[in-house]
């Protein structure tokens, strides 16, 4: 058991065995929860990207996803036979 000092503003250091024991790198991010008994749970926290799309990128993805006309009528006419439909290769 290893024994950390609560700072003036705050902070604390966890020891490095402790970080190595967990695969946990000086600058991770993590969760803090407090329990009703008094103790203090840090839990690795994930962290992703988010990307905002422009309408320019926006319209970019609506076109790569449009249908050709062949595609259109292979899907038409799977709808009205759905068992007459021979399978190509894509």
């Amino acid at each position: 058991m290893d024994i950390v000092k609560l700072g003036k503003k705050g902070q604390l250091s966890l020891p490095a065995g402790v970080l190595r024991k967990l695969g946990l790198e000086g600058a991770a991010t993590l969760i803090v929860e407090a329990t009703d008994d008094g103790a203090v749970v840090l839990r690795p926290a994930a962290v992703y990207p988010i990307e905002l799309y422009s309408d320019a990128r926006v319209k970019g993805f609506e076109k790569a996803n449009r249908l050709t006309a062949a595609e259109s009528a292979r899907v038409a006419a799977a709808i009205k036979h759905p068992k007459a439909i021979k399978r190509t290769k894509a």
